[in-house]
């Protein structure tokens, strides 16, 4: 049998098996308190018997206080690992969970986010005029409650404008002539635990690997107006603003369609309407 050598104070050397002694540092370390005990008694056992043929009982007591020292100290140590190694989980876990990344888009054409998605603001969209040579390109979800800092009232000096934005979809297909001149909502949505998203023209689904937000028709301004404009991807399901039926003009949205030649035709098809995605991806 394998044995481990112990010197103590006295003269006398003793052999302890190796085997329950592994094993009870093993087992230390779990809950299973009546198998600690058997071992802890049997090594007891061992020791006892290996003394008393050798040594006077006092010596034997001393024995036994320091084994119990001993095996105090192994079970405190197991312990003290098992809460360094939770508390070490446990800060990962919150690193971890802090790490994670959260992105911030706009919902075009629609007042709410996707489901399972935090609304930052529901609000009006908004933008430079048709005809304003010097428009600003994108366009702006503004809040249902503006703040204002430094003012003066009255039109007056150089500025630039900020207006509302229109659909002008009467020649468009499916639904969209049916809101015609209507006022355009929007919606400024937090997608948690997603890194970064994107707008894909002329797709209505997302490629491998990335999570639909939502899919629609893909908007601009009118090819002939002087304003620029930046591509927007409106929802497939748009809602209006009450109230907002009127020809008031300001920023319009007109569909998309492809024109064939330097565009590839197939797969494009001249004259179609296009579509868009916008997707997420961890």
């Amino acid at each position: 049998m394998l044995t481990l050598m112990i010197t103590t104070g006295f003269s006398k050397i003793m052999a302890v098996p190796v085997l329950p002694m592994i094993l009870f540092i093993a087992l230390a370390g779990t809950n299973d308190a009546s198998s600690k005990v058997i071992l802890k008694g049997y090594l007891t056992g061992q020791l006892t018997g290996q003394l008393s043929s050798n040594t006077g009982s006092n010596q034997v007591d001393a024995l036994r206080r320091e084994f119990k020292t001993f095996t105090d100290y192994i079970e405190k140590s197991v312990k003290s690992m098992k809460t360094f190694k939770e508390k070490a989980e446990g800060t990962l876990l919150k690193i971890q969970g802090t790490n994670k990344s959260s992105i911030v888009y706009t919902r075009w054409g629609k007042r709410t986010c996707p489901t399972n998605v935090e609304v930052v603001l529901s609000g009006f969209t908004g933008g430079s005029r048709y005809d304003h040579v010097g428009a600003a390109v994108e366009p702006l979800c503004l809040p249902r409650d503006p703040e204002l800092g430094v003012y003066k009232d009255g039109i007056n000096g150089n500025k630039a404008y900020v207006f509302g934005a229109e659909y002008e979809t009467n020649t468009s297909p499916g639904k969209l002539p049916t809101l015609f001149e209507q006022d355009i909502p929007c919606a400024v949505c937090l997608l948690r635990n997603r890194s970064v998203v994107k707008m894909f023209p002329a797709r209505k689904t997302c490629y491998k690997g990335w999570k639909l937000e939502y899919h629609g028709y893909l908007m601009a301004g009118y090819y002939n107006h002087p304003a620029a404009t930046m591509y927007t991807c409106v929802d497939g399901d748009p809602d209006t603003l009450h109230g907002g039926h009127a020809n008031k003009n300001g920023k319009l949205f007109y569909s998309v369609e492809a024109r064939c030649g330097s565009l590839k035709c197939p797969p494009y098809v001249q004259g179609r309407e296009l579509v868009c995605a916008v997707c997420s991806k961890e």
